[in-house]
């Protein structure tokens, strides 16, 4: 019993002093992921889920990582988390859900853009969006299995993690481990091992202790002192309420200094006035991607460096941080 404590703290401190050398954000400079559109087809809903799947440069099977974009966004933004993500080997699957997508406002005058968004948050798109997540799963699990996709091989359908900003975030919650008001756990996808929301939000009925206290997976939560949305009335004060109603798994939360609601896109929003910091970026791909190795890979390495200082080695003095095991 006494040899075998011993060997435990052993390896701990292995581990720690591993986590020293350990940096989410090292990527082979000459490797540039390369990215495969790609539409799956939900014949039972009469629907089509465009894709863009970033691919690392292993030929797998990698763990596999999906990403809802917000309110009219598409499939080709936030370039910046698919690309490191796919660097740093993972398979990553942007999904652009139609109805609450950018076909609202491309082409159009710009009071009739905020008008045809302010109508697509809506109760109607929340359904389509936390359907297309297990559609575009069953599609990716037939992909593997079928020799002539560019897919074929490629995807460790064990390791899944799911993300999301804004929207996406709010379709993350709800097929992560979210209660729902009415329906309980119906859209969670047990698939789903581990889930960052990006400008995170408290349910619009029932208590947020409902909602989230029994979430069983690694949830991270990302958002800013400034994280005010253009559309519905989400502010900072409600973002920060789902950290604390989070009970029984790891749980992480960072708040980026002057950080506005775009700082999880690839460039501002119109609207915004605070200038971009480029360190905050950095935290996002440091963090998403310890968190991903953590809890995707089962990298020890990885959770310690998360669970310990390594958060503050890329964080701002302003940024806030906090972490519980359970």
């Amino acid at each position: 019993m006494a040899r075998r404590v011993v060997l435990a703290l052993l390896s701990l401190v292995a581990v720690e002093k591993c986590a020293g050398n350990y940096d989410p954000l090292t990527v082979d400079a000459a490797f540039h992921p390369r990215h495969a559109d790609l539409t799956v087809r939900d014949a039972a809903r009469d629907r089509d889920i465009p894709i863009r799947v970033y691919l690392p440069a292993e030929k797998g099977p990698e763990p596999v990582i999906l990403f809802s974009h917000g309110l009219g966004g598409s499939r080709s933004g936030s370039a910046f988390l698919g690309e490191h993500w796919a660097e740093r080997g993972y398979v990553a699957v942007f999904l652009q859900h139609p109805g609450s997508d950018d076909s609202l406002w491309r082409g159009k005058p710009l009071a009739e853009r905020m008008r045809a968004m302010n109508r697509a948050a809506s109760l109607e798109n929340f359904n389509l969006r936390v359907q297309d997540v297990p559609a575009v799963l069953d599609q990716l699990e037939r992909w593997n299995a079928d020799r002539s996709s560019v897919l074929a091989g490629r995807l460790d359908l064990g390791r899944i993690g799911m993300s999301g900003h804004s929207f996406g975030a709010v379709t993350t919650e709800a097929v992560s481990g979210e209660t729902l008001p009415g329906v309980g756990q119906r859209y969670t996808d047990s698939r789903i091992r581990a889930a960052i929301a990006f400008s995170p939000s408290p349910p619009k009925a029932g208590r947020v202790e409902s909602a989230f206290g029994s979430v069983r997976i690694p949830w991270m939560l990302m958002t800013g002192t400034k994280d005010v949305a253009p559309i519905g009335d989400v502010d900072v004060a409600s973002r920060l309420k789902v950290y604390p109603a989070l009970r029984g798994a790891p749980r992480y939360e960072v708040v980026l200094d002057k950080a506005e609601h775009s700082v999880f896109t690839d460039r501002p929003l119109p609207g915004d006035r605070e200038p971009r910091n480029p360190n905050h970026h950095r935290v996002i791909l440091a963090l998403s991607t310890a968190f991903w190795d953590a809890y995707l890979r089962g990298d020890a390495v990885a959770r310690a460096w998360l669970n310990g200082n390594g958060p503050r080695s890329v964080l701002e003095t302003a940024d806030r941080w906090q972490w519980a095991p359970d």
